[in-house]
């Protein structure tokens, strides 16, 4: 483990090299993030300003990171899941100087020791994927709140549950909620993680997806995407829901839909991608088939109860990268992918830089306004704000034109008529 005092905590420092040139293959994906860094590079509006991270470590962070530098501002890392770090690209940000705690296969422990070292720079901004370290922060480092200006959030979870906090009156300071943003929620949650969950799967077991059952737990917009691409490659997907309105989209989309009872008896492959605990539990795993394949592609570990799992096998083990055979004691065998944690990032690479692209244009421009208010001296309350429709459709546009497209715009006359309530039939 390679590590220096007060800067960095990774695996392997001569993985440096492979990481940046992976770090430049997602930099040529991602027009909308490079435009960004070459407009404020000589500006730097995030001089003077300090911004805490805990995302997950990939290529596409790494240069939502390098943009954040190249702005002006300092910046200190973490890992926001314990399987999701590529050690590669953490050596390569380290190399550069990245100040940055975080590696593949760390334990929980290690995981918030991760978090706690990259609060001692003391930041004024934080930047979210889960509010592991917003909660950190609340819950522990009350004396650092004073300063810190503001934050961003870029998952479901994180966002329903920093809403929670700010209902309450717990939040003690505004964050902005990435994840809403229609360039986020409709495209990173649905396309991303419904190609990298597939790939995931596909790198952690090899197996035909072609008419398999396919049981993907919750139709929100990560469970949709999931749908969508099983169903693109040939595989029976079958919907379990909680939400009536979500039952019928999926209904309406073709899908079978069943309660997880009735799936856990037919299904072939089990995806959850609900942000709630339990929704595999005992009674299921007691009535699926052998063979059967379980894995998650929500925020937490907690939606599949491998403690359950656990009590009911006869041996464990592992039979290829990312993939542990349950072996019960009736004889059939369960596999359990990534350890039930986010399958598309602990077995492949997370989400295709593309789609990134937009998601992290999200989190640079909010991390941008939450400056320019400090600087501005507008205090802004301790709640969740939404991202403006103007900053979602400016990215939606600034990325159209650099896959070459164009499309019409409204002439005076139509923008007059659509609020003139005179016009009739």
């Amino acid at each position: 483990m390679d590590s220096k005092s007060n800067l960095y905590k990774v695996k392997d420092l001569s993985l440096a090299a492979a990481g940046k040139l992976r770090i430049e293959w997602a930099e040529s994906r991602m027009p909308v993030m490079m435009a960004l860094r070459e407009k404020y590079r000589k500006t730097k509006p995030l001089k003077g300003y300090r911004i805490a991270g805990c995302l997950h470590v990939t290529k596409e962070t790494a240069v939502l990171v390098k943009t954040f530098v190249e702005a002006g501002a300092e910046v200190s890392w973490s890992g926001c899941n314990p399987l999701s770090t590529q050690d590669d690209i953490a050596a390569a940000l380290a190399a550069q100087g990245i100040s940055i705690y975080a590696w593949h296969g760390m334990n929980v422990d290690e995981f918030y020791w991760c978090i706690e070292e990259s609060l001692k720079f003391k930041p004024n901004l934080t930047l979210d994927d889960g509010a592991d370290l917003i909660f950190t922060v609340h819950n522990k480092h009350q004396e650092l709140i004073p300063t810190v200006i503001g934050g961003t959030e870029e998952t479901t979870t994180g966002v329903h549950r920093l809403r929670a906090m700010a209902k309450d009156g717990a939040l003690k300071y505004p964050v902005i909620a990435v994840n809403d943003a229609e360039t986020k929620w409709d495209f990173d949650n649905v396309y991303g993680t419904g190609q990298s969950t597939l790939d995931g799967i596909l790198r952690a077991t090899s197996v035909l997806l072609a008419g398999k059952n396919f049981v993907v737990a919750g139709f929100g917009h990560c469970g949709k995407g999931v749908a969508i691409r099983a169903k693109g490659l040939g595989a029976n997907v079958i919907v379990t829901e909680v939400k009536p309105t979500a039952a019928l989209k999926a209904t309406l989309e073709g899908f079978r839909v069943m309660t997880m009872d009735e799936a856990a008896k037919v299904g072939d492959i089990f995806v959850t991608a609900t942000g709630v605990k339990d929704v595999i539990v005992d009674r299921h795993f007691k009535v699926m088939k052998d063979g059967a394949i379980v894995c998650n592609t929500g925020h937490y570990d907690c939606e599949i109860n491998l403690k359950h799992l656990a009590k009911m096998k006869k041996r464990v083990r592992t039979v290829r990268s990312d993939n542990e055979e349950y072996l019960m004691k009736d004889g059939r065998r369960i596999y359990v992918l990534a350890q039930g944690r986010l399958v598309n990032l602990a077995a492949a690479e997370g989400h295709p830089s593309e789609v990134m692209d937009m998601s992290f244009a999200n989190q640079f421009l909010s991390q941008l306004r939450l400056a320019e208010f400090h600087h501005k001296g507008q205090k802004l309350e301790n709640k969740v704000y939404d991202i403006s429709t103007q900053q979602d459709q400016e990215i939606a546009g600034i990325k159209l034109a650099t896959m070459g497209y164009k499309i019409d715009r409204l002439t005076m006359e139509q923008v007059r008529y659509q609020s003139d309530y005179s016009a009739g039939t």
